[in-house]
């Protein structure tokens, strides 16, 4: 009973966030590991690349330790690539998005087909792929048209 009271009592004033098991944070964290390895493929981390990370690392809720750690230690962690076509097209709809907001689409349009490349999209067709993403983005399409209009995109 008094182990039942400790637990209710923790729960009671964790916060939101610590519900979130620590595999969550840990496959938020891989991901992010794997956008910077794709950023790091020519060694640089450019001034694009970087606020578009800071973005990411905010989106993710990774604490600036973490995002610090991963920076200097990005191969440490594993490439969690999606695994099905959907969680592919989810993750380029959030990273469409997020370069939409600055509306910089022709900065950072190389890395987002990197990325694009990354998520397991044909560097044949990557091209477009984004072009048609970043059109549907600026449109305000939801998550649901975005992936049934990529789906059809060639029929």
């Amino acid at each position: 009973m008094a182990i039942f009271v400790a637990l209710v009592f923790k729960i009671k004033f964790m916060s939101f966030s610590d519900l979130y098991d620590s595999g969550f944070r840990k496959r938020n964290e891989d991901h992010f590991a794997s956008i910077v390895r794709i950023a790091m493929e020519d060694n640089v981390i450019t001034d694009e690349e970087k606020t578009f990370l800071d973005r990411l690392a905010r989106k993710l809720d990774i604490s600036t330790i973490h995002y610090e750690e991963i920076l200097k230690d990005y191969m440490s962690h594993p490439i969690n690539p999606p695994f099905t076509y959907d969680a592919r097209l989810e993750r380029l709809y959030d990273l469409a998005r997020m370069v939409y907001i600055d509306h910089e689409f022709k900065q950072e349009e190389p890395l987002l087909e990197r990325l694009a490349v990354g998520l397991g999209f044909s560097h044949v067709n990557v091209k477009y792929i984004v072009d048609k993403a970043l059109r549907l983005i600026e449109g305000g399409v939801d998550l649901e048209t975005f992936k049934e209009e990529i789906r059809t995109m060639h029929k």
